[in-house]
């Protein structure tokens, strides 16, 4: 009976890191507009109904559940191939980051060494899963984004700061747009 037990608990590991790996490599998409959303003046807020009519179920997931995508998706394989441009909260479209801060860390999700305001984003302390880290969220919606990194030693950043961004939670207005340009 213990054999057996043991058997069902590989197999059923198994098949949950199949999973894990199959929705990573269909994924989402970093949604992608053609001009810069208008700005949020105030704090934008939703009932549950709202956020979910709005937002895909991984986009809810990620920005309202604080879930994680898988790494190495399509969102971050979009992300590396992705040009000059600004990245905005999918969610309400504040402005987060700029393409010339971001950075190919090989963590498997979107990174970035610096913020494209100070006002962005915002930093909480998170001590979710035996650790303690700081979860970045949008400021003006307080959507997940994910989380910021300092001190690791990098030194081929202009600063020693990784936010790793997950990728859905992203919309991505390339710079060949005139809205992007005349920012």
């Amino acid at each position: 009976m213990k054999s057996f037990s043991i058997a069902l608990v590989a197999v059923l590991a198994l098949i949950a890191t199949t999973a894990v790996v199959r929705s990573g490599d269909k994924g989402e998409s970093i949604a992608t507009a053609k001009q810069a959303p208008e700005q949020p003046m105030e704090k934008v807020e939703k009932s549950d109904a709202e956020w979910r009519e709005q937002l895909t179920p991984e986009q809810y997931r990620v920005t309202r559940e604080a879930g994680t995508e898988a790494p190495n998706g399509k969102a971050y394989k979009e992300f590396k191939k992705q040009g000059m441009g600004t990245y905005y909260c999918v969610a309400c479209g504040n402005k987060l980051f700029h393409s010339n801060t971001k950075f190919d860390s090989g963590c498997g999700w979107p990174s970035f060494y610096d913020k494209a305001t100070a006002e962005g984003i915002r930093e909480i302390e998170d001590r979710s899963h035996g650790m303690v880290r700081t979860e970045v969220v949008c400021s003006m919606c307080d959507a997940h984004l994910g989380h910021v990194f300092r001190g690791e030693g990098r030194t081929d950043l202009p600063q020693d700061v990784r936010y790793c961004i997950n990728g859905v939670a992203l919309r991505f207005v390339p710079a060949d747009d005139a809205a992007e340009k005349s920012e």
